[in-house]
């Protein structure tokens, strides 16, 4: 379970991020990118480390082999803590990343993985954007 405080600080980053984003205000997109960086490496390594926090980071890495990354030890810390949730759904952002990045092989094993772990979440929606995906990835 994720600190309530850390969670309050990331859910409210990434509301500005998004705003800061829209605006396309490079600045404070900057500034509060660092801040969300700086509470995950604060926090990494203590019992106050989620998955969510860089997950959440890694939505908002720009450059896809950073973000890649950053989904990746999201993923371990998920995988750490067992939370089938954010398993499921980093996995899923790392294989739309993959896909991007032309690494299709990698992107239907994490959609692969990402389906067995949903099996036990109740996303529905998330469900169904995995099985889409890898649909798409494996016809023909």
């Amino acid at each position: 379970m994720i600190n309530t405080k850390i969670y309050k600080a990331v859910y409210e980053l990434a509301e500005k991020l998004m705003k800061a984003a829209d605006k396309e205000d490079r600045e404070a997109f900057d500034a509060l990118y660092a801040e969300l960086e700086a509470i995950c490496t604060e926090n990494e390594s203590t019992d106050k480390d989620h998955p969510e926090q860089w997950e959440t980071l890694a939505d908002f890495t720009e450059e896809l082999d950073e973000a890649l990354a950053v989904y990746e030890k999201a993923f371990e810390k998920a995988v750490a803590v067992n939370s089938k949730d954010h398993m499921s759904s980093i996995a899923f952002s790392m294989a739309k990343l993959q896909v991007e990045l032309g690494q299709t092989d990698a992107a239907i094993s994490n959609l692969k993985n990402a389906q067995v772990t949903a099996n036990k979440i109740e996303d529905g929606e998330l469900k169904d954007e995995i099985d889409e995906l890898l649909g798409k990835l494996t016809a023909g």
